[in-house]
C-alpha cells in the first residue's frame, strides 16, 4: 500500500510538471508497466483528479481543470512562493479573502519541511510592505488562533485594552473576523464567563494552546455581524441612526465596516448605524461626507444638531440664503 501511494504521488507530480505525457513515457520514467500506469491513472481519477486521455500513437495523458480542487503537489520554490503570498495577505488582508488566507497558511506551515521553514522565516523577515491604514498583526498569531479554532483548544495570551490596561486571558476561540482594517477574535472568556471580542493587534503575546473544550452555543448566528455590532455600537454611550441620501455603494466607499453598519433603504438612500461616546464626533464625520442626511435617533443627537446649527449660523454672520450659493465650495 505504501509503495502504491508513493507511486501515485510520483505520477501526480509528473502530470503537474508537463502538459502531456504518453503512456510509454510515464511507464519508463516511473519504472513500471503501461498497465500499471493505466491503473494508477484510474485511481487518481477516483480521488477527484481530472485526467484527460487522448487515443492514438500521438495521444497521452493530461491533467485538466475539474469542478472541485484536488490536493496539489508543490516543489520547494512553489511552496515558499505560496507561503509568502499568504503571509502577505494575512498581515495586510485583502477584503473577502483574509480569513481564508490564514486557514491556508496554517495548513501549509504545518507540512513545510524543516529545510523550508528556515528559508520561509528568512524571506518573511526580508519582505517589508508599504505602510497602510490597516492595524499591524503578526500572521503567526493568526495562524495559532486559526489552528486552535479548528482543534477546539483553549488559548492563553496577554491582552492590552484601549485604555492601556494589560491582563492575561484564557479563552475558547471560535472565529477570526477580518473587517478590512483590523482582525477580531470572537471567543468565550473563561475567567469572565462571557463572550468577548478581542482586537488581534492588541494581543501582546503569542497565543499558547491549552486543553480542548466543548463547543458552546454561539452568541449570534452571524458572527461577522456580531463583531460589527460589538465594535461600532455596543461599547458606546449613544447609538446613532441616520439616513444618508446616497446609494449604499457610494456610502460604503467612504465609511468602512469598522466605523458603522450600513443598510440600503432604497436605491438612493442608506441607513447608517454607529455608536459614539460624544455627539460632536458624529456631526463632524457626517458633515465631512458631504452628503445630505437626516437624523433618525437618538433625540439627544437631534437636539445637539439643532443647537450646533444655530451656533454655526450665528458664526456665519449676515450671509443670506441667496448669497450662500455664491460662496466657494470644498
Amino acid at each position: 500500500m505504501i509503495q502504491t501511494s508513493a507511486r501515485l504521488l510520483q505520477l501526480l507530480s509528473l502530470l503537474q510538471v508537463r502538459r502531456e505525457w504518453t503512456g510509454p513515457a510515464l511507464a519508463e520514467r516511473m519504472g513500471v508497466t503501461e498497465r500499471t500506469v493505466r491503473r494508477d491513472i484510474e485511481k487518481l481519477r477516483n480521488l477527484g483528479y481530472p485526467i484527460h486521455a487522448s487515443p492514438g500513437i500521438a495521444g497521452g495523458y493530461q491533467l485538466g481543470a475539474g469542478a472541485q480542487l484536488p490536493p496539489l503537489l508543490l516543489d520547494d520554490n512553489e511552496a515558499l512562493a505560496v507561503a509568502l503570498g499568504l503571509n502577505s495577505v494575512a498581515a495586510g488582508p485583502v477584503a473577502g479573502i483574509g480569513e481564508a488566507s490564514v486557514r491556508a497558511l496554517t495548513k501549509l506551515e504545518q507540512v513545510l519541511p524543516s529545510r523550508l521553514r528556515s528559508r520561509f522565516a528568512m524571506l518573511k523577515g526580508a519582505v517589508t510592505a508599504l505602510p497602510s491604514n490597516a492595524a499591524s498583526v503578526d500572521p503567526q498569531q493568526l495562524t495559532v488562533l486559526s489552528s486552535a479554532i479548528a482543534d477546539r483548544r483553549q488559548v492563553s495570551f496577554d491582552y492590552v485594552t484601549s485604555e492601556g490596561e494589560s491582563s492575561s486571558r484564557l479563552v475558547e476561540p471560535y472565529r477570526l473576523v477580518d473587517t478590512g482594517r483590523r482582525w477580531y477574535l470572537v471567543a468565550w472568556d473563561v475567567g469572565r464567563e462571557d463572550w468577548r471580542t478581542f482586537r488581534a493587534d492588541r494581543i501582546a503575546s503569542l497565543p499558547s494552546e491549552r486543553k480542548r473544550y466543548e463547543p458552546r452555543p454561539l452568541p449570534a448566528e452571524d458572527l461577522a455581524a456580531y463583531v460589527q455590532q460589538s465594535i461600532t455600537r455596543s461599547p458606546y454611550r449613544f447609538d446613532v441612526v441616520v439616513r444618508l441620501h446616497a446609494p449604499l455603494a457610494e456610502v460604503a466607499a467612504v465609511v468602512g465596516p469598522h466605523l458603522a453598519s450600513l443598510t440600503a433603504e432604497s436605491p438612493t438612500s442608506t441607513i447608517l448605524r454607529a455608536g459614539w461616546d460624544n455627539l460632536a464626533a458624529p456631526v463632524a464625520q457626517l458633515a465631512a461626507l458631504d452628503m445630505d442626511f437626516e437624523i433618525i435617533e437618538p433625540v439627544e443627537f437631534t437636539s445637539f444638531a439643532l443647537r450646533l446649527s444655530r451656533r454655526l449660523k450665528a458664526a456665519a454672520g449676515n450671509v443670506t440664503d441667496a448669497a450662500e450659493d455664491t460662496l466657494p465650495r470644498q
